[in-house]
Parts: C-alpha cells; sequence; structure tokens
C-alpha cells in the first residue's frame, strides 16, 4: 500500500467521524496538524505503531487501511438512477468499489499498466447542445466506429481510452454510473437493460469521464433522456451525436411515411433505443417535432417488439477486466478463492465467467 492510499483513507475516515486536523493530531499525540496534513496528503508514512493507534482510536479495522480491494476516500461515483434511496447506492457502492479496486490493484502487476494520461473532451457548459453533439460525432469518426457505433463503443473505451467498463447485475433501479479515481476511470452499466438503454446509458457516462475536471457530475441523477439539468443535457446530446451520427442517418432516407415502424427498425439495426433515435431526428430537423410526437412511447416501446421477446443479458463484468483476474490467478497475485469471494461468486462461477469470455481459467475447482 503507498502513503498516498493510507493517507487518503485516513482522511475519509476522519470526515466521516467529523474530526478536524486539530483534533486528530490530538488523538495520535502529534504537535500540530500540519503531521496530519502531509499524512493524507502522502507525504509522510504512517509508522506501524501510528497505524494501530488509528485503528484503536478510530473504530476501524486493519483491512480498512490496508486492503488493496477497496476504495474509500478515493473514487468518486455519479450513478445515473431512479428512484434508488441513499442506503442502497452507498451499498452498492461499496461492492462496486471493490471491482474497480480490484482491477486498479491487478492489473499493473499482470502487464497491463494503467494509462498514464486521459483524454479530454473540450466541452464546457457555455457550450450549445449541437455543440455536443457534433463533438460526439467527431469522437465516432476518429475511433472509426463505423456504421453502427453502439458496438464497438464499450472495446474502443477498454483498449484506447483506458477506461474500466464493466457490465453488472446492478441493484435495481440503477442504470449505470462513472468513476473517478486519481489514475482510473471506470463505468459500469446494468448488463439487464435493453440493449439500446445499455449503449445510450454508456456513451453518456463516456461524456462524464471526458469532461470531469471541467463539468464534475453529481453524485446522483436521474435517468432520463429528457433531463432538465444542463450537464446531463449535454451528455446527453453527445450520446446521441456519437450513436446516430448524421451520416450514418442520412442512409436510411426519409421519416415521413411509416414512421413508427421504420423508427423501430433504424433503431435496431443501430442498436439504440427507437424514442433516442427519435428526439436525435427532431434536433437534426430531419423529423418535423408535431409530426415526431404523433410516435408515442408506447409505440416505440422496446422498439416495437411485444413484451416477453425482450434480448438477453450482457455478459457479465467484460473480457479485459476477465483476463486481468485470470492472469493475476496464474501469476500467484491473488488466489481463486479470493478472486471469487471478491467477485461474490463460487469457483465454479468463477470459471464460468471465464468460459464465458473465451477467457482460459488456469486453477482448480
Amino acid at each position: 500500500m503507498t502513503a498516498n492510499i493510507i493517507g487518503t483513507r485516513l482522511k475519509a475516515l476522519r470526515e466521516e467521524r467529523k474530526l478536524s486536523q486539530d483534533e486528530l493530531a490530538r488523538i495520535f499525540g502529534f504537535k500540530d496538524r500540519q503531521t496530519v496534513s502531509a499524512i493524507e496528503t502522502g507525504e509522510r508514512r504512517v509508522s506501524a505503531e501510528e497505524l494501530l493507534t488509528a485503528v484503536e482510536k478510530l473504530g476501524a479495522s486493519l483491512d480498512y487501511f490496508t486492503d488493496p480491494f477497496l476504495l474509500a476516500g478515493e473514487g468518486r461515483f455519479s450513478w445515473r438512477q431512479s428512484g434508488v434511496g441513499v442506503p442502497r447506492l452507498d451499498a452498492f457502492e461499496r461492492v462496486a468499489g471493490r471491482w474497480i479496486a480490484a482491477y486498479r490493484t491487478l492489473a499493473p502487476q499482470v502487464g497491463r499498466p494503467i494509462p498514464l494520461l486521459r483524454r479530454t473532451l473540450g466541452i464546457t457548459p457555455r457550450h450549445s447542445f449541437e455543440e455536443a453533439a457534433a463533438a460526439g460525432e467527431r469522437f465516432a469518426k476518429e475511433f472509426e466506429l463505423g456504421d453502427v457505433p453502439a458496438a464497438r463503443l464499450a472495446e474502443v473505451m477498454e483498449r484506447e481510452l483506458g477506461v474500466l467498463v464493466l457490465m453488472v447485475d446492478a441493484t435495481k433501479g440503477v442504470s449505470g454510473a462513472a468513476c473517478r479515481l486519481p489514475a482510473l476511470d471506470a463505468v459500469l452499466i446494468n448488463r439487464r437493460e435493453p440493449p439500446g438503454r445499455r449503449h445510450f446509458d454508456l456513451a453518456h457516462e463516456l461524456f462524464h469521464i471526458l469532461t470531469w475536471d471541467t463539468m464534475p457530475p453529481a453524485h446522483v441523477e436521474e435517468a432520463s433522456e429528457q433531463s432538465k439539468n444542463r450537464v446531463e443535457q449535454l451528455a446527453n446530446s453527445f450520446a446521441s451525436g456519437l450513436l446516430m451520427p448524421g451520416a450514418v442517418l442520412n442512409r436510411f432516407g426519409s421519416w415521413d411515411k411509416d414512421m413508427v415502424r421504420r423508427l423501430n427498425t433504424t433503431a435496431n439495426a443501430l442498436e439504440v433505443t427507437a424514442t433516442a433515435l427519435k428526439w436525435r431526428l427532431i434536433a437534426l430537423s430531419r423529423l418535423d417535432r408535431a409530426v415526431g410526437s404523433q410516435a408515442s412511447d408506447t409505440a416505440l416501446r422496446n422498439n416495437g417488439r411485444s413484451r416477453g421477446t425482450g434480448d438477453p443479458a450482457a455478459p457479465l463484468f467484460s473480457k479485459p477486466f476477465v483476463e486481468v483476474i485470470a492472469h493475476a490467478i496464474d501469476h500467484g497475485r491473488v488466489t481463486a478463492r479470493r478472486a471469487a469471494d471478491l467477485l461474490d461468486m463460487t469457483l465454479e462461477d468463477l470459471a464460468d465467467l471465464c468460459a464465458a469470455h473465451g477467457v482460459e481459467a488456469l486453477f482448480d475447482l
């Protein structure tokens, strides 16, 4: 464990206990708060005796300070959700934090270094929605996402941007989240959402990752493509432009005739939702707003498919994530049992997960 991480966790615990640096200095027997400040910023290491004092006096476990598979005071999350209470969200955040921390710790140990540099997007709240959508189109073009940008977006985020993308079994009401660590970005998506929703949420969270420094997102946001929050509206515009570039939509001609069927069919082909496609066409003036309003949400729900014909869930987590876990087990960086516990699985489940992603499981059941 680095001095930075222990210091960060100590600061998080101090703030949770509502203690000032002066009060913490007295607990440790330091002469002044400057020593506490130096520890919290990683400039000074904590001795073994001081660590035991923190455990005893602050009521924390030793694992809180030493477990590498834990996020405490390090990660900043922005949750895209509907009607999820704070206790449930906090509980799921702790679970998700362990997955992200496991990747952060193990990836460099198996030859997958965390990227040194981050990509940023030059969009601020002063920019228009049209400019945000144009930025999404430029992203799709620059990274050659092709005629169906949704199909390759997760791969590009992982391979080209170094963003950890995890498809997860989220608590009910959670669509996804973006997470910012000092040296790693991550996006979590509810894998049981329809593909169109998953892809829109993924592009939406990508916007937050690329603009985090200039427009830090709220800890909790409402999952809606028609949000009233300006930053969320910019994120939605970016996602629409990325997933549905004007040049791609040109291939589909006019939308005035047999509109509902064409919206549903085209949305399926582009792996987006028909509702998002309708609003994108209205924004591009390809579809008159009054005409578009005739296509009701009911007619566009599930892209026109009847109830009971839903798509299967996306594979759990992601191939790069599973590769890191499998290689870490193979190289003795973590035991198979510990890895399974981190993922809340049995060893058999872990073997099945590896098989689902085409990753060889080099451990005994």
